[in-house]
């Protein structure tokens, strides 16, 4: 049974607030799954000022986009590194993540993703913690924290998974691909920022039309995006199409946008839905986004062009 480090609980309520400054962070990322990766990814490497992005993971998903989990990671690994060099970033560090997900009870999966967050975690000076961002399964960082335990003392991981608490079922993409890789993350006592999806992040839909008046003409990432969007669907008319994945940067770009509050770790049933507990150490709980804002800023910093540290 893996044993998890004790943490202060001033301290674990100390690192749930918004940190107020530029921090560090890892991005975690199912690339290839939608299309609303690319626009988190875009949104996190052109906000120098809100974060410093040191590395990329490629997490792994199985839907009709992939033969199954590692291809899934592999598809995701080479969308990425089609992106950087969009954005004039390829600078920053990728790597491969799991080609299979959580073992059930114990163990983890090796990856190179892994691996790195291990290494940056225990780098890290536990008053200046590592940020994680995972807007995929995150198979990736429960393993990291099953092969270093103490990691979870290091870290806060910002995750976009489940549905709101107050929706019927948390059988969410991100969670149930990888549910005992969720239930690692909530058990292990680290800083968690949960935004939701139904209920939540879902609020975060844009159109075809918005994206070629604000998007299309900013640079060789705008035209990507752009041709992203236009080819995700036959018929854009009266359609919108929700881009989620850039709320965990907003949530860091601008704690007014993602007004959350502190709630005890969820447990997770074994037919998908949220078990609360009052014992449970507290994580944090975005319980609404506000979308204009959000996607101003968004729109801002891709016609600002991708800028350097």
């Amino acid at each position: 049974m893996t044993t998890y480090p004790a943490i202060d609980e001033e301290r674990l309520i100390r690192h749930l607030r918004h940190p107020g400054r530029k921090i560090r962070m890892v991005l975690d990322t199912d690339t290839f799954n939608e299309i609303d990766d690319q626009f988190a990814v875009t949104y996190a490497l052109t906000s120098p000022d809100s974060v410093a992005v040191e590395a990329l993971y490629a997490a792994p998903f199985f839907n009709e986009l992939s033969t199954g989990p590692a291809d899934g990671m592999e598809k995701s690994y080479q969308e990425i590194l089609k992106i950087l060099p969009l954005l004039g970033r390829e600078d920053v560090p990728v790597y491969r993540g799991s080609t299979s997900y959580l073992p059930k009870e114990e163990g983890f999966v090796e990856s190179e993703a892994a691996s790195d967050l291990v290494e940056r975690a225990l780098a890290s000076d536990p008053s200046d913690p590592l940020y994680v961002v995972a807007i995929g399964a995150i198979t990736n960082v429960a393993s990291a924290i099953r092969m270093e335990p103490s990691i979870a003392g290091r870290i806060v991981v910002v995750w976009l998974g489940g549905h709101a608490f107050s929706w019927p079922d948390t059988r969410e993409f991100n969670l149930y691909q990888d549910v005992p890789a969720a239930r690692v993350v909530f058990d292990c006592g680290a800083p968690v920022v949960l935004v939701p999806c139904m209920g939540v992040a879902s609020h975060l839909h844009t159109s075809l039309s918005e994206i070629r008046d604000y998007v299309k003409d900013s640079g060789p990432i705008g035209e990507y995006l752009y041709e992203t969007y236009k080819n995700c669907a036959k018929d854009h008319y009266a359609y919108t199409r929700v881009i989620w994945d850039i709320s965990t940067i907003a949530w860091l770009a601008n704690p007014d946008w993602a007004p959350s509050y502190l709630a005890p770790s969820p447990r997770i049933s074994d037919d998908g839905r949220w078990i609360q507990d009052p014992t449970r150490h507290p994580i944090r709980y975005v319980r609404h986004l506000h979308r204009d804002p959000i996607f101003r800023d968004l729109f801002r910093k891709i016609a600002g062009g991708a800028r350097t540290e």
